[in-house]
């Protein structure tokens, strides 16, 4: 069942039957390149990431990263949603595609129908993003659902700098 909808997508919790596409994602050359490689090699740890990350996530906290399927075929095709990070204060919206479907306005879809869900269902302010500074897609993607750059953070030490942006 969806927690909401977009003209082309149903944006839904994930569960361990989705082992399968979340392995096929986070292996992707985008998410091993902005987000990292998660050490995820088999169904199996797919479905102990999902379980751990995204359905502890929805259980603990009320919000997640949620699938995005296509509501013409049924094929989950992305997520995007929200994290909850020990380094930042508040939720922090993220959102990854399968590279087949970037560049067609499905993050965007996605991110702003998440954003609405997040602001007037669950009560999430401010909501939070953090990218690297060479994501210049997912930076322009922040910018268009009216997120903004408000400094910049490095969450581990001798890690990344990433860049904070808010819709405060």
């Amino acid at each position: 069942m969806p927690i909401t909808e977009t003209s082309r997508l149903f944006i839904q919790e994930a569960t361990l039957e989705d082992a399968g596409f979340f392995l096929k994602l986070m292996n992707s050359p985008n998410w091993l390149k902005f987000i990292g490689d998660r050490g995820i090699r088999s169904e199996m740890e797919a479905a102990r990431y999902i379980q751990k990350s995204l359905i502890d996530s929805y259980q603990n906290h009320g919000y997640g990263l949620y699938k995005m399927v296509l509501k013409k075929d049924g094929r989950p095709i992305g997520i995007c949603g929200f994290v909850r990070r020990d380094y930042l204060d508040h939720a922090d919206i993220g959102f990854a595609l399968l590279p087949s479907h970037e560049g067609k306005g499905y993050a965007l879809e996605a991110a702003n129908a998440c954003l609405d869900y997040g602001s007037s269902v669950l009560g999430l302010h401010p909501i939070l993003a953090v990218t690297t500074i060479g994501n210049g897609r997912s930076r322009a993607l922040l910018g268009k659902i009216g997120l903004h750059e408000v400094g910049s953070l490095s969450p581990k030490e001798n890690g990344p700098e990433l860049l904070l942006f808010s819709n405060a």
